[in-house]
């Protein structure tokens, strides 16, 4: 179900699809995915509002998707065989997202 919440970030409302909720000191945290903006964030239980009928039949502008059979790599050095081999990664590193966002800039 898709929700709206404020992004502190964004300083705006936003509609969102909940992903995980926290149970922290001061409430509860819920993880959200921002549908139009394709962003992840943090938001607090008492920025979370039901969607109106109307806006609710509105399309999302971002949609979850993964790359299909793409699986990270990265470069494996061996400092005592004087080596660097490409191999599999648990992770796409941070250097690999952003020459990915560039591409599809």
């Amino acid at each position: 179900q898709v929700y709206v919440v404020f992004s502190e970030e964004l300083q705006c409302w936003c509609r969102a699809l909940v992903g995980s909720v926290q149970c922290r000191a001061d409430g509860y945290q819920l993880g959200c995915f921002l549908v139009d903006y394709a962003k992840y964030c943090s938001v607090p239980s008492e920025n979370i509002r039901v969607l109106a009928g109307a806006f609710a039949k509105i399309p999302h502008r971002a949609k979850k998707c993964r790359l299909h059979c793409t699986k990270p790599l990265t470069l494996h050095i061996d400092y005592c065989e004087n080596t660097a081999k490409i191999g599999p990664a648990k992770r796409w590193d941070t250097a690999a997202i952003q020459h990915f966002r560039k591409l599809l800039e």
